[in-house]
């Protein structure tokens, strides 16, 4: 699901190549809990979604659970501090 909506974000232009991150680690009783980092082009990005990019976020929503008082998908900014290695 996430590298197809990546090829979507691609295509509508809608984020940078680089970086571009997906980790794996497990919460509450080994569910497994996935994070993805990239950038979008700007930061009104996601407000102006079209009807590709929303859809895809629909089929994403449908496959999380909230967990912890959190939803199942949450947005959020990072700062990177080492570029990852080539």
């Amino acid at each position: 699901m996430l590298s197809g909506a990546w090829g979507i974000y691609r295509r509508e232009r809608f984020v940078f190549a680089e970086p571009h991150l997906i980790v794996q680690d497990t919460e509450d009783k080994g569910k497994p809990r996935f994070v993805e980092v990239f950038t979008w082009v700007s930061r009104s990005t996601p407000e102006h979604a079209p009807d590709s990019v929303k859809g895809i976020w629909k089929q994403e929503e449908s496959l999380c659970e909230q967990r912890s008082g959190h939803y199942g998908i949450e947005p959020g900014e990072v700062e990177l501090i080492i570029p990852p290695r080539k």
